[in-house]
């Protein structure tokens, strides 16, 4: 394994937290199952999105929704010792875009953090949506919550803003990982499936247009 991106992907205390899994034998796990079988084989990754026929919009959602988040954390486990408070005291994408951390608790007011405060927050927010039953619920039959993609779209577009970060701040050290065709693959995987579903206002998306463009188009 001589990729060092590989390396401090399969070394445990590199790892942001610990990933969330599916119990094996569930409807979910056997969408995980066939979602990764599509990647691994080389599937065009638009074609991989799309919605399997006779499956539950619902249960793709969540299955990638929880994928996305495992993979993001890596992502920024892997660059985290060189996002501080000294060298990124805003959590930004460029000059132009300031992201503010708004909650139900302590940040009832959008307020100006240091990115990794902010990234912290933002993982232990969404392990604690994934780790809902009524929001994510893990029994076959359970039904979602009607506001469930309403909390998805939050979800996804909080964690767009760690591309954002990742990208604009941090891609010297991806591309010094050699990590960069791998960040690159998530990053296409997660645009075609939130621009398939309309899951984030295309206006969050605006810091990484010209990327993107140049990228999956």
């Amino acid at each position: 394994m001589s990729n060092p991106f590989l390396k401090q992907v399969f070394n445990k205390d590199k790892t942001f937290r610990p990933k969330r899994k599916f119990e094996p034998g569930t409807q979910r796990f056997e969408l995980h199952k066939r979602a990764q079988a599509s990647l691994n084989a080389g599937l065009d990754l638009r074609l991989a999105v799309q919605l399997p026929p006779g499956e539950d919009l619902n249960d793709w959602v969540a299955v990638h929704v929880v994928d996305f988040f495992n993979r993001v954390n890596l992502i920024y486990g892997t660059i985290s010792d060189g996002c501080t408070e000294q060298s990124c005291p805003v959590m930004s994408g460029g000059p132009k875009y300031e992201y503010r951390w708004q909650d139900e608790g302590r940040f009832r007011k959008p307020t100006a953090l240091c990115a990794p405060r902010y990234m912290d927050l933002l993982m232990d927010w969404i392990e604690v949506q994934i780790n809902n039953e009524d929001l994510f619920p893990t029994n076959v039959g359970t039904p979602f919550p009607k506001n469930f993609l309403q909390v998805v779209r939050k979800i996804l577009s909080r964690l767009f803003r760690v591309f954002v970060h990742v990208y604009i701040h941090h891609f010297d050290r991806i591309a010094q990982m050699g990590s960069e065709a791998h960040v690159n693959t998530c990053y296409k995987h997660f645009y075609y499936f939130v621009t398939e579903f309309s899951l984030i206002d295309p206006k969050e998306l605006e810091p990484l247009k010209e990327m993107t463009s140049r990228m999956c188009h």
